[in-house]
C-alpha cells in the first residue's frame, strides 16, 4: 500500500513482546546494551550542529520526534537532557508501555500511536530520530517522505540502520537470532536491510543531504557498542534538511 508505511506482521512481532521493553535483561536486552552510544551520538551531533551551549539541559527545548519510538528508550533519555520530545509508535502496546513508563519516571513526553504519515504536517521539528525502524516499514521511500515533511528546514534526521551485505546477514541475523540468541528469531529479514548509497539516493530527493555517515560496531570481549569506520553490519547517518 503506497499510502501507508505500517507493515502490520512487523506491528505484531514488536507487540508482543511490548511488556519487556523496559527489562535490560529480556527481549530488547541488545537495544539497553545500543543504547548508551546511541544517546552520546545524538547529543553531541545536535550540540554541535545548533551550536548549543546549556550545560546542565544540553539539549534544552530541542524538539524531537522520535519515531517508531517502541517503549521509549530513546526518548526518556533525551528529555532528560532537555529536549522536548514526542514519540510515535505503530504498535499502540508500545506506545501505552511508554506513557506509563513515562509518568512514572515523571517526564513529560508526548506519546501518538501513528505512522508519519498520519501526524499532521503542520508539526515541524529540530530533529527525527529513525531508529532501527526503516528496515520494519512496509515502503521505506514513502517512509522517509513522510518523516521529511516533519522536518524543519536545516534541521537533522538520523537514521540508524542494518546494512544489505553477506556479513549482515551472517552476524545480524544468524549469529545475533540463531547463535547467540541475542534476538528473538525473525526479528529480522535480510531483504529489509537497506544499504547506505540507496538510503542517500532516497531522502536526496526530499531534500536532505548527508553530513556523517558512521559504522557502529560490537565488541564480545568488552560487551559494548562504539562508532567504527566500519559500516558494513549496522551504521547510522546524520541529514541535514535544506
Amino acid at each position: 500500500m503506497k499510502n501507508s508505511t505500517i507493515n502490520k506482521e512487523e506491528i505484531e512481532k514488536f507487540s508482543k513482546i511490548a511488556k519487556e521493553w523496559w527489562d535490560p535483561e529480556g527481549k530488547f536486552k541488545p537495544l539497553h546494551k545500543f543504547n548508551p552510544i546511541r544517546i552520546l551520538y545524538i547529543k553531541n551531533n545536535i550540540i554541535n550542529t545548533f551550536k548549543l551551549k546549556d550545560k546542565k539541559k544540553p539539549l534544552k527545548n530541542v524538539k524531537i520526534l522520535d519515531i517508531g519510538c517502541g517503549g521509549g528508550l530513546l526518548s526518556e533519555p533525551m528529555c532528560r537532557l532537555g529536549a522536548k520530545v514526542t514519540g510515535i509508535d505503530a504498535s499502540e502496546k508500545n506506545i501505552k508501555v511508554a506513557g506509563l513508563h513515562a509518568k512514572k519516571s515523571k517526564l513529560d513526553i508526548k506519546y501518538f500511536s501513528v505512522s508519519p504519515e498520519k501526524l499532521s504536517s503542520q508539526n515541524k521539528f529540530d530533529v527525527i530520530l529513525n531508529m532501527e525502524i526503516v528496515e520494519h516499514v512496509s515502503n521505506v521511500d514513502f517512509f522517509l517522505k513522510s518523516c521529511s515533511k516533519l522536518l524543519k528546514k536545516n534541521g537533522i534526521m538520523f537514521v540508524a540502520t542494518i546494512n544489505k551485505t553477506l556479513k549482515s546477514y551472517l552476524f545480524a541475523i544468524i549469529g545475533a537470532e540463531y547463535i547467540l540468541n541475542w534476538l528473538p528469531i525473525g526479528t529480522h529479514e535480510w531483504e529489509k536491510f537497506v544499504r547506505p548509497n540507496d538510503l542517500i539516493n532516497i531522502l536526496k530527493k526530499y531534500d536532505l543531504r548527508l553530513d556523517a555517515l558512521d559504522g557502529m560496531k560490537f565488541n564480545i570481549i568488552k560487551n559494548n557498542w562504539s562508532l567504527s569506520k566500519d559500516r558494513s553490519i549496522n551504521y547510522i547517518g546524520k541529514f541535514i534538511k535544506g
